[in-house]
């Protein structure tokens, strides 16, 4: 007689409550449901029991696999377009659009290197293509994670001051 159904139904269950918490902080960040985020886990974990067993830190575990998730939701929906009666690439490659969208890139650009202390380091990070999380920016900048939040929004309120005239301007 095997013991893993049990085995598993005890680490469902007690990771449940940290999953829901965990699904709902990272889902609007991703444009997803938590139920969404929540079921993408569940079977990660199913999967993995079934394969390699249970994982040595399960709470470690599972907020990697919901992060890791929830940076897979974005990348999907930023490479899905809506349909709609116009071709694909109607208006992509528009000379004006691609030069009003590059000057609008500088301008956000130009507008980080100018903010105060440790700011453009982080908004940099914030901007980077790579999609780091948390703990990778935290580990790149040498602070605290729990001090990123706070931080991120003092920076985007330099931000906001030093971008609302140039905006008010055009």
């Amino acid at each position: 007689m095997t013991h893993e159904p049990v085995l598993a139904y005890e680490l469902v269950h007690s990771l449940r409550p940290l999953l829901s918490a965990e699904a709902s902080a990272e889902a609007p960040g991703c444009g997803a449901e938590p139920g969404d985020l929540e079921q993408a886990v569940w079977l990660r974990l199913l999967e993995r029991l079934g394969t390699d067993g249970p994982p040595p830190d399960p709470p470690d575990w599972l907020r990697r696999a919901v992060r890791t998730e929830a940076r897979r939701t974005r990348r999907t929906a930023r490479r899905e377009t809506a349909l709609t009666g116009e071709p694909a690439d109607a208006g992509r490659h528009d000379p004006e659009r691609l030069a009003l969208a590059a000057a609008r890139r500088h301008a956000l650009r130009d507008a980080v290197r100018r903010l105060p202390g440790r700011c453009p380091r982080l908004m940099e990070a914030l901007l980077s293509p790579g999609d780091p999380t948390y703990r990778e920016i935290a580990g790149e900048l040498g602070i605290s994670q729990g001090s990123l939040g706070p931080e991120r929004s003092r920076c985007l309120g330099c931000l906001r001051r030093l971008l609302t005239p140039e905006v008010a301007a055009r």
